[in-house]
């Protein structure tokens, strides 16, 4: 019994800040894990970056063969036990966690606006709503989609870390409101961005079509995109997507004033009636018994009382805005999550500038013949053809990012967690991303392909999984973590103990009703804000099934055809 005491005795006493369970050895997704414990170390993990340097934005580091190393990043994955005989220490864990966070803000502001910057659809928007309404629900929404991205940076900095990192959308429902979130989550959020690549590759497919004067079989034409779209989503970090968004940037801008230009100087064209605004007035765009269609006419107010059509224009506007399920994926790789705003605030500026005197010149001049997208409007073959290859270019890289998140979104969360599939940064791992790409895009194109009404196909998208995405769930992780973090008690990193007087059913009262007058008000608005966000989308479901209803009683072209939707009714 002495022997036994003298040996505890002599045992060292174990490090400052090493717990009896260190985040190295916690999977990701573990319950056990305290949001004391995450807040902890986040706040660690905040002040040591202030402390960095902000990374520069610089071509001669765009375009360097030098690449830091992202293999050694385990962050996806089981975190138990040691690898190759080798025993992971938690200065090795947390170094590669740092060596992951690469990107700047200038790097951030040109993912966003790859992602998010679409001006063509906000033409069609504003026709349906009128200038006055069309424009305020732009400016509305380019609000409170900045207020979301607020919200959702406020929780990432108060529960990411880099013993703890947040990756993804999931990992902050997860941290604001347990495991049914972040699946309820990760599933919206993989669909989505499913949806979106199916709706970018008929885009893009019909974009293709008109640029070959509908001499390629319609059928082949998606398909180009589809295939061109393998190789690009085979790049697999955010990082490497840098340089390519830059130059996605551009496109886009050369594209709008190219557009913009061609169609001050020529007549719209005129294509099948469900592309143009029928959804308003199908007799404002039918052409009389002499073949002379009617005058372009534009609205100050609403156009008409079809309130279906105006909340399909709506819904586009929505669209728009969308984006915010990815911020989390660009925080994740900055060496300074703090510069975030500086990025979204700029690059949100820059998008509402662009979509309101874009939508706004180009229904100026096409009026009721105004198309989703616009683009697709201008008549001259020469400018049309230019604006299409610019916009064609860009759609790959908007595709390759949304393909990239959606599939790593579906493998982290769904083949690793549940099939435990090989990490997506070991060697088995990247031949079996390969492997998915292409199957995930072909699933994608199928589900498009076979709707052949575009714009409700978009407002659909837009109100069953981009608005909660953008705007129902970031007030309610923000209210989650408020709540958690307003009846927070104490964490010990020695010993790995947190010390709480509130669980359950109770903690989520008493928080909801803590932290002074200001904070309840603020947990009150973010209540309301959900709930009007969720009556919003149930409103846009309603309207783009009856879109969907009316659009299929008329004989329609899918894409599963030779012959091109756009070359009906010319």
């Amino acid at each position: 019994m002495a022997e036994k005491i003298d040996n505890e005795l002599s045992m060292p006493p174990p490090p400052a800040y090493t717990s009896y369970y260190p985040p190295r050895q916690r999977r990701v997704h573990d319950s056990d894990v305290t949001f004391e414990e995450y807040h902890y170390y986040a706040q660690r993990t905040r002040e040591e970056q202030l402390l960095l340097e902000a990374p520069q934005w610089q071509w001669r580091t765009v375009f360097s063969s030098r690449k830091k190393t992202e293999d050694a990043i385990q962050g996806e994955g089981d975190r138990t036990g040691p690898r190759d005989g080798h025993i992971v220490t938690d200065e090795e864990w947390v170094d590669a966690s740092r060596a992951f966070r690469t990107a700047s803000w200038g790097a951030v502001f040109y993912l966003i606006t790859t992602d998010i910057l679409g001006p063509f659809a906000v033409p069609f928007a504003i026709g349906t709503l009128g200038y006055g309404p069309g424009v305020g629900i732009f400016t509305a929404f380019g609000i409170v989609s900045v207020y979301s991205g607020y919200l959702i940076w406020k929780v990432f900095m108060g529960v990411d870390s880099h013993e703890f990192p947040a990756r993804n959308y999931g990992d902050l429902a997860f941290r604001a409101w347990g495991t049914t979130a972040r699946h309820v989550v990760n599933v919206l959020q993989a669909v989505a961005l499913l949806l979106l690549l199916g709706q970018v590759t008929i885009l893009f497919g019909q974009n293709i079509s008109e640029m070959s004067k509908y001499r390629i079989c319609y059928i082949v034409c998606p398909l180009i995109f589809v295939v061109v779209g393998f190789f690009l989503t085979q790049i697999r970090t955010l990082r490497s997507f840098g340089w390519i968004a830059n130059f996605g940037f551009w496109l886009n801008i050369l594209a709008i004033f190219i557009s913009m230009g061609a169609t001050a100087h020529n007549p719209p064209q005129l294509l099948n009636r469900h592309f143009g605004l029928c959804a308003i007035d199908p007799t404002s765009i039918t052409p009389d018994a002499n073949g002379n269609y009617p005058p372009i006419v534009t609205y100050a107010g609403l156009p008409t009382a079809n309130l279906i059509g105006a909340i399909n224009g709506l819904l586009s506007g929505v669209l728009a805005f969308a984006g915010l399920q990815l911020f989390i994926e660009f925080m994740a790789e900055m060496r300074r999550p703090h510069d975030f705003l500086k990025g979204m605030f700029i690059a949100q500026a820059v998008i509402y500038t662009a979509y309101v005197v874009y939508g706004c010149f180009m229904y100026y001049y096409q009026g009721q013949y105004t198309f989703n997208p616009a683009y697709l409007g201008v008549s001259d073959y020469g400018w049309q053809t230019a604006g299409n290859t610019l916009t064609l270019l860009s759609g790959l890289i908007a595709a390759a990012l949304y393909g990239n998140i959606g599939i790593k979104v579906f493998y982290n969360n769904v083949l690793v967690d549940i099939f435990k599939a090989p990490l997506i940064t070991s060697k088995g791992g990247k031949i079996f991303y390969a492997a998915i790409v292409p199957v995930w895009w072909s699933i994608a194109f199928v589900i498009a392909a076979a709707i052949p009404a575009y714009i409700y196909f978009v407002s659909i998208i837009s109100a069953a999984a981009l608005l909660n995405l953008s705007y129902t769930i970031p007030p309610w992780i923000a209210l989650g973590y408020d709540i958690k973090k307003n009846t927070m008690g104490t964490f010990d990193p020695a010993v790995g103990r947190t010390s709480r007087g509130l669980t359950g059913f109770n903690r989520y009262i008493r928080g909801f009703w803590s932290g002074g007058l200001f904070q309840i008000s603020i947990n009150i608005w973010h209540v309301l804000f959900f709930l009007a966000s969720l009556s919003l989308s149930g409103l846009g479901l309603y309207a783009s099934i009856k879109g969907f209803i009316e659009a299929f009683e008329i004989p329609q072209v899918n894409s599963f055809t030779c012959r091109s939707p756009l070359n009906i009714g010319t």
